[in-house]
């Protein structure tokens, strides 16, 4: 099991300028979903910023605390 807060840390180590937000999508703590918003997106398309969330967050995912992960990725400006 993992929280919502270690989650965010994890994704704002690899990128600081991050609001991130988490939701448990089944009270289960390993569905999740995340939102993340960070200028640095800019310039990446869709499936490198899921990348760089997924490579941030790669310990839970390979250790199992994640099991299921839906993300949203945009800048600051809303792409």
């Amino acid at each position: 099991m993992i929280t919502t807060e270690t989650l965010t840390t994890y994704v704002r180590k690899a990128l600081p300028d991050a609001a991130v937000s988490v939701t448990d999508r089944t009270g289960t703590m390993d569905h999740f979903s995340i939102r993340v918003v960070s200028d640095m997106f800019k310039g990446k398309n869709l499936l490198d910023r899921h990348r760089l969330i997924y490579d941030a967050l790669g310990e839970p995912m390979k250790d199992g605390r994640i099991h299921a992960l839906e993300i949203k990725a945009e800048t600051t400006d809303g792409s």
